[in-house]
């Protein structure tokens, strides 16, 4: 079996379901998971997770995203994308500067409500499937972060814009609202994700390529560890010792890692606490976070 991570760039027509499934034939491998789903139209980076690697499938889904979209000023949509039903068109009569001013209002911590066409379950139930059956009904507003915005080219009735976000946050939901601050309305044109924690666009391959490194016998050069997603967190390397107590899941005492040097979070770089552990071959073993109260590390993650 196969484990670690290939950052898959997503093309246009798939869902992320379909890229997992098609990924499972080539790689004739069952233990597969993605890390949060694009749109079938949505284009880019796609972390997909083999193996033990599948444990941080919900870490990475956490991860701080950048995608590049394109806004249509003037139309609006059921789905508030391209795909969707036209509910209403106007032409669009703002200014540069109205324009700018409006987007960079949308910075910040806020509240956004989701979108109907999405799969999130209201009672059980999809919304998506909701709302190709005619029924809407009330969502309740989820607190998102925008770190940043930046306009690319106004064009108009299209915008091209980056943003940098929290798990969570609708671009389609995002031009909708602009649309309508602006007075005129707007959807989602189109979507790249260009970015999701560590895993960038520029480093992706498509399903197409990975089949030509399998048959040549170079899926190495693409497959990334799973303590990737935690390269911010502190590394410690185990004496063999601390390995067997790791090994068995056992708490560590501070004074068992690296050598006896002092690793106690208030001593370290370490975020939340957290370590990865590496045994004496430099297998990367598990993340490790500290006990405050009993003054000690226990697992977090296992990835034996």
């Amino acid at each position: 079996m196969i484990d670690g991570i290939i950052n898959i760039y997503k093309e246009s027509g798939y869902t992320s379901h379909d890229v997992v499934a098609k990924l499972r034939g080539i790689l004739k491998q069952k233990k597969i998971g993605h890390t949060g789903t694009l749109d079938p139209e949505a284009q880019g980076v796609l972390p997909v997770c083999l193996g033990k690697a599948t444990k941080v499938c919900e870490l990475l889904a956490d991860e701080t995203k950048e995608y590049q979209a394109v806004l249509l000023l003037g139309v609006v949509t059921d789905t508030q994308d391209m795909t969707g039903t036209v509910l209403r068109e106007q032409e669009p009569v703002c200014t540069e500067e109205e324009i700018r001013s409006c987007i960079m209002h949308f910075t910040g911590e806020q509240e956004q409500v989701p979108p109907m066409y999405s799969a999130l379950k209201v009672n059980g139930k999809k919304l998506y499937e909701l709302a190709r059956q005619g029924i809407e009904v009330e969502r309740k507003a989820r607190r998102i972060m925008i770190e940043r915005i930046a306009i690319e080219k106004i064009d108009l009735p299209e915008i091209t814009f980056s943003v940098v976000c929290s798990k969570g946050t609708y671009i389609r939901t995002l031009c909708h609202d602009i649309g309508e601050r602006l007075g005129c309305g707007g959807c989602m044109k189109t979507l790249v994700r260009k970015r999701v924690g560590p895993f960038l666009v520029k480093d992706s391959v498509a399903l197409s390529e990975i089949e030509q490194y399998r048959d040549r016998g170079e899926l190495g050069e693409i497959i990334r560890g799973t303590d990737t997603v935690f390269s911010h967190v502190p590394r410690a390397d185990l004496s063999p010792v601390a390995e067997r107590l790791v090994r068995n899941g056992n708490p560590l005492p501070a004074d068992l890692l690296d050598s006896g040097r002092d690793m106690r979070p208030e001593n370290t770089e370490s975020r939340d606490g957290w370590l990865r552990l590496y045994g004496t071959s430099g297998e990367f073993l598990a993340v490790y976070g500290w006990d405050r109260q009993r003054r000690r590390y226990k697992a977090v993650k296992m990835f034996l």
